[in-house]
């Protein structure tokens, strides 16, 4: 599995939601997140200011969107937040298990190179056979 950039998710992610999640392929989490940020949007936001665009524009529409109190903004920041770390979280996860499924430290399976846990007599990887004195080395 490759390694994926927590940093590059984190921003991603800030750029329009659920698509750090995306590039970490994570799809239901990515569709998730854009799901509720959109959904938080259309609760918090009032419709007059969805309808400035089809009257007067997106000059208008960014007009009405500044002058929006901070009591209205403020879950949509918020969520946006939570997006960016959960991006950057689920980055520094999925890459720390795949440290650990690719082998680093413990005992090695001889046949596909991944830890196995010392108790079983087998790879529950690929199932072959495991000698613990070649697997030590």
């Amino acid at each position: 599995m490759t390694r994926k950039r927590p940093w590059l998710a984190a921003v991603l992610a800030l750029v329009y939601p659920g698509l750090g999640h995306t590039y970490l392929r994570q799809w239901l989490r990515a569709l998730l997140w854009f799901g509720f940020a959109l959904v938080t949007v259309m609760v918090f936001i009032p419709e007059e200011t969805f309808q400035a665009v089809e009257s007067g524009g997106f000059s208008v529409y960014y007009e009405q969107i500044r002058s929006l109190p901070f009591e209205t903004t403020l879950p949509i920041l918020v969520v946006q937040l939570c997006n960016v770390l959960d991006a950057y979280w689920s980055a520094l996860r999925s890459n720390r298990a795949s440290a650990t499924a690719d082998g680093e430290g413990g005992t090695r399976c001889p046949h596909c190179r991944r830890n196995v846990d010392d108790d079983l007599d087998f790879c529950h990887w690929c199932t072959n056979p495991i000698d613990r004195e070649t697997a030590a080395q």
